[in-house]
């Protein structure tokens, strides 16, 4: 996270003169309402004031829970190690504020906890009777289960470790699945995870060690893991500070990237499962600044990698920032635009945007429609959740400062802190619970821990559940019948049933979510796959080709050929799902299209599945390429940088041949 407050040319004299003069003008109810109508929100919407100091300070993460309380982690002890040191002695606070009469406003706030160990916690997630931060080095969970607003007693930990210890880049909040299990993410100095008792790297279920050295993985991660912090799995890497994931009621996972300061390279991802974003050289860890073959023009791109085998493209990239929260809102009471659609926070540029997505081709293309900005230059949004009656609540850390290990406010009593309130524009901005609340509604609703608390309810009661699950599964909302369909494929002996039902589904999204689901459930894939293998939808064929990564049946090879046999050399998110299936079976999944392809190998899709292969036939081929006369000059170096990624005898003599092609 970067700053932008106090010109250089002040003298610190000045500038300490300014800042105190400028606290003092801004801090207290007054103020807050006063700088609340500098707000700018989108022509559809209306923003109101929910709450400010003394309510809450520098709020750095925030969830509401199902009876739309908002629960915010503070960061008053931001950075220790600033000559301002502990402000607070006795530790951060996790405070609760709630809104009793139903105004639009917060009037009451509590403190659930408050300790060293949250100070300037980066996520929260409120499930039930369960509370889980993330503050480097550890994960904590707490609880509450006799409904005193206060934790039980000292938290557990669920994974210890993770490195970014009173910083920006370490661990960042946990979200629940439509699968129910929970997915979260590390920023690059997070980097590792280990085991609650931190002396073991945890080990993944593709085998591989969580260490951040490079084997495969480094830099921000994202994983997936079930409730008690069991069968982790890694599902993204080598991010910069992925500050937030969240997750779509397909199982689809959003987030956002900050870059290194000043390169305008922001980005938001879509993550496809397993894949390798490029912060850094895959090889060797070095910096994107390093002079490569075939790097980019342009350096928001040159920053990502975007040109190198087996880095997967960026959804859409929005300059220069200060990336922060991101949730999906997947409600009804906002206008139709941000439906369905990413909310996020950029406290740099102060701003927060939806990114409405369309298909194109096995990926997405996305725009940016701006939500909230305001004119007030302390507005620093860091956080955005939907609350049960499909409002839309920002936090606002509030300060001159964007974080980057600063902040203007450092004294007791002069800190402030924000949350607004977003609804259609001209409506009713009174606050509250939807009247009738069954766990069929609750499923229904926009609001995570809403939905939490009805997936935990259907899933125990198992096929008694299935009439009213059915109902969301024979309706026409899409999101909906797929979180049906994720709790009905999980009751004992329909797992088939609906999985079959689903691969048949006229939707591609549903087709998807059912195959996502037999892969998470330890179905055979292989049957299903041979079903969708010629998918007319390009992402559906995406899913199959993830799928069989790492699928060992007889099968798998013939049926990846099929899948490459159909890609059109123009789609590279299509392209890297195969590449993502190459994953330890090169040699059997890459000679099997050859096989099939014969002669006919050397087109602009078989050059691109050449580039992206790592098989020992790999590196005689791109020769064969680099030495063709129809390669043209400027195609060249994309080849020879795919020789990097190769190794072994056969390109040493692939290089030999080339080498004597020149000579």
């Amino acid at each position: 996270m970067k700053s932008y407050w106090i010109k250089p040319t002040l003298t610190a004299l000045a500038a300490l003169s300014l800042t105190t003069n400028l606290s003092a003008q801004r801090h207290g109810p007054a103020a807050a309402a006063e700088q609340a109508k500098m707000l700018i929100p989108h022509s559809g919407l209306q923003a109101t004031l929910f709450a400010s100091e003394p309510l809450l300070v520098n709020p750095a993460n925030m969830d509401i829970d199902a009876e739309g309380r908002v629960w915010v982690t503070e960061g008053v002890n931001y950075r220790l190690f600033k000559p301002w040191g502990k402000i607070q002695p006795e530790g951060d606070r996790i405070r609760i504020l709630e809104d009793n009469d139903g105004d639009g406003k917060a009037d009451t706030a509590k403190t659930f906890y408050q300790g060293n160990d949250v100070n300037a916690a980066l996520g929260i997630a409120v499930l039930g009777t369960k509370v889980i931060v993330s503050c480097s080095p550890k994960v904590l969970l707490f609880t509450d289960e006799n409904g005193d607003d206060k934790a039980d007693g000292p938290p557990k930990v669920l994974f210890n470790g993770i490195g970014g210890v009173d910083h920006d880049h370490g661990a960042h909040a946990f979200v629940f699945g439509p699968d129910g299990k929970l997915y979260f993410n590390v920023g690059n100095s997070g980097g590792q995870l280990k085991t609650p008792d931190g002396k073991k790297f945890i080990v993944d279920k593709a085998g591989n060690e969580v260490n951040g050295r490079g084997k495969p993985y480094r830099h921000g991660l994202v994983f997936r893991c079930n409730l008690d912090g069991s069968e982790v799995e890694t599902l993204g890497f080598n991010f910069r500070n992925n500050f937030e994931v969240t997750v779509d009621s397909f199982g689809t996972l959003w987030q956002s990237d900050n870059d290194d300061d000043g390169n305008r390279g922001v980005r938001i991802n879509y993550v496809m499962e397993f894949g390798n974003y490029g912060y850094t050289d895959e090889l060797t860890g070095r910096g994107w600044g390093t002079k490569r073959t075939h790097w980019e023009k342009d350096i928001p791109s040159r920053h990502w990698h975007q040109n190198d085998p087996g880095v997967m493209p960026n959804l859409l990239q929005t300059g220069q920032g200060s990336p922060t929260g991101i949730t999906l809102y997947e409600g009804d009471l906002l206008p139709e635009v941000f439906r369905g659609q990413m909310m996020h926070c950029d406290a740099g540029p102060r701003v927060v945007r939806a990114y409405p997505v369309q298909r194109s081709g096995a990926g997405y293309k996305a725009k940016i429609v701006n939500m909230l900005q305001s004119e007030d230059p302390w507005y620093r949004p860091s956080d955005v959740c939907t609350a049960p009656d499909g409002s839309v609540f920002v936090s606002d850390w509030h300060d001159g400062h964007v974080g980057g290990h600063h902040m203007t406010d450092h004294k007791p009593g002069q800190m402030t802190g924000r949350i607004y309130r977003l609804t259609p524009k001209g409506g009713d901005s009174r606050y509250a619970l939807p009247q009738k609340r069954t766990a069929f509604s609750m499923l229904s609703s926009p609001n995570m821990a809403s939905r939490y608390i009805a997936w935990q309810q259907l899933n125990k009661v198992g096929a008694k559940a299935e009439g009213t699950l059915d109902k969301l599964w024979r309706g026409n909302n899409q999101r909906l019948r797929a979180r049906a369909l994720h709790l009905l494929a999980r009751i004992k002996g329909l797992e088939k049933k609906y999985i079959s039902a689903a691969l048949k589904d006229a939707n591609p999204d549903i087709r998807i979510t059912g195959l996502r689901i037999a892969r998470e459930r330890g179905l055979d894939v292989i049957p299903l796959v041979k079903q969708l293998v010629t998918d007319k939808d390009s992402a559906v064929r995406r899913e199959c080709a993830i799928a069989l990564r790492h699928n060992d049946s007889p099968d798998a090879p013939t049926l990846w050929a099929k899948l490459a046999q159909q890609h059109d050399g123009a789609d590279r998110w299509y392209l890297e799902a195969l590449g993502l299936a190459l994953d330890r079976q090169q040699n059997k999944f890459f000679g099997a299209w050859l096989e099939a392809v014969g002669s006919n190998w050397d087109t602009k899709a078989g050059r691109d599945i050449v580039w992206r292969s790592r098989s020992k036939k790999t590196p005689d081929l791109l020769v064969k390429i680099l030495l063709d006369k129809k390669t043209t000059e400027d195609e060249k170096p994309r080849y020879i940088r795919a020789l990097d990624f190769q190794s072994g005898p056969e390109k040493d003599a692939a290089l030999i041949k080339l080498l004597g092609a020149g000579s």
